[in-house]
């Protein structure tokens, strides 16, 4: 699998972000299947006819089945710098999820306590603090609905693990295919319908905001909640 100009979001001397697929994985893992970094690499090292390594720094992950938004360092400088922005929050993320069940309110505030469990790479979330939780929080809105989902606009405010999918799963609103978190059955592609939608930062080297928007993959149900809301 090959990147294209078409997976492309943005891309200058410092930084090239791309608008993941579901099935990509960020970086290697366990799997062995080519991570997105070594695509990065491959793809600038053909544009650029570069016959030495190519540089593309990891930033920041986004699960397997999740789509969407990934930035990649296309210097050391950058990277730090881009380390540094993701280590402070500082960088404003938006995702959308479809969900189903509607939630308890057209939008709200949660707030949760997530434990790890390695051995099944799940969270576990808890209302009340305890000890080795993290504590979670996002807020959400809802954007659209269909006659059996609901597309939501979801802020995260902390970086934890499968944060947005154990939170909204937690509130009885499981995102469709993630039978990790309670939907019933799965996404033909192994996908789940949690996309990131947009990033929100200060350009690492030139101080000047960026704002990066991903179109969800072209699917059925994507494509007419983007529908519903570009009207």
């Amino acid at each position: 699998m090959k990147l294209t100009e078409n997976d492309i979001l943005f891309e200058d001397n410092h930084l090239i972000v791309v608008n993941k697929k579901p099935s990509q994985i960020v970086q290697g893992d366990k799997t062995g299947d080519t991570p997105l970094s070594e695509l990065v690499k491959d793809f600038l090292k053909e544009k650029y006819q570069k016959p030495g390594n190519v540089f593309a720094g990891v930033v920041h992950r986004i699960d397997r089945p999740v789509s969407g938004v990934v930035v990649f360092a296309k210097t050391s400088k950058a990277l730090s710098r881009l380390n540094e922005l993701f280590k402070t929050r500082a960088v404003t993320k938006t995702y959308w999820a479809v969900v189903k069940n509607k939630p308890p309110q057209e939008e709200g505030h949660l707030i949760h306590y997530l434990i790890k469990n390695e051995a099944k790479n799940m969270s576990k979330a808890f209302k009340e603090p305890r000890e080795g939780a993290l504590k979670a929080e996002l807020d959400y809105k809802i954007l659209a609905s269909s006659d059996k989902y609901y597309l939501l606009e979801v802020a995260p405010l902390t970086g934890r693990h499968h944060q947005i999918r154990v939170q909204l799963a937690s509130m009885g609103c499981p995102i469709k295919g993630d039978l990790k978190y309670g939907f019933d059955r799965s996404n033909k592609d192994g996908s789940i319908h949690l996309h990131a939608r947009k990033l929100s930062f200060i350009h690492p080297v030139k101080n000047e905001q960026i704002e990066i928007i991903a179109t969800p993959p072209n699917e059925a149900l994507w494509n007419y909640f983007s529908h519903q809301v570009s009207n």
